[in-house]
């Protein structure tokens, strides 16, 4: 029997619905979606979610419940709600120069939720692990462009290339290059004086990893356990919250 109440992917997947819900809630977006059905789909999720949280299945058993199945699909739905798959360009496009930066956050915290729930099975199906990474995404990525962030000089702003999607990593290692292969663990959005952040570079005391083996979108591999002890800190400050 596993204790699927104290499941970090399960525990993650809670808070995710709890930042998605204020997000809708906040007012940022403009223009034509269907929040009434948005908000709803959102607290049936968490529903099942609790249901699946005192089931006490083992992971297989959860991977293949009617109840993940059925998250799984309102997730894809969810995304017609938000306005179909340009949702992100629609809000962008709708907000005024000066509510910019509070969209670009809350699109964040939106594209966190549909990742979590995409990825929770296959998160899952790794078995009765009890460590808060599993709760999260960490993959390989490139980091396709660089640029200075404009308040701040010890920061830099990248986008990497992480497989099927691109995401924004705000890093305090100057030495960052386009071209690096970079590990990037997914976590809740942070904003850096105006810029957020969607994730974290995995790295060092010599700063982060720039020649990360695998595949774009993968799990890398070959990194030290030293190196993922601030993301798992990171995650279990989330929870806490």
């Amino acid at each position: 029997m596993w204790d699927t109440s104290k499941d970090y992917r399960l525990l993650v997947a809670e808070k995710a619905i709890e930042i998605f819900l204020r997000t809708l809630e906040s007012g940022n977006f403009k223009g034509h979606w269907n929040k009434k059905m948005a908000v709803h789909t959102a607290h049936d999720m968490s529903r099942e979610l609790k249901y699946l949280a005192y089931s006490y299945m083992d992971p297989e058993e959860v991977a293949n419940s009617s109840q993940l199945k059925s998250l799984e699909e309102k997730t894809k739905t969810m995304v017609q709600y938000l306005g179909g798959e340009d949702w992100k360009k629609k809000f962008l496009d709708q907000s005024q120069r000066k509510d910019r930066e509070k969209v670009e956050e809350s699109i964040a915290r939106v594209k966190f939720f549909l990742n979590t729930f995409s990825g929770l099975k296959k998160r899952i199906l790794w078995g009765k692990i009890n460590d808060p990474l599993i709760g999260i995404d960490i993959k390989v990525g490139e980091v396709m462009s660089v640029a200075k962030h404009a308040s701040a000089h010890d920061l830099l702003i990248c986008n990497v290339n992480i497989g099927e999607k691109a995401m924004t990593v705000v890093t305090n290692d100057l030495k960052v290059k386009e071209k690096h292969q970079v590990a990037v663990s997914i976590l809740p959005p942070r904003t850096f004086q105006g810029v957020t952040s969607e994730g974290m570079f995995l790295g060092d005391e010599e700063g982060i990893l720039k020649d990360v083996k695998g595949l774009k979108g993968e799990i890398p591999q070959g990194i030290s356990l030293e190196v993922l002890n601030e993301s798992r800190n990171l995650v279990e400050g989330f929870l806490k919250k």
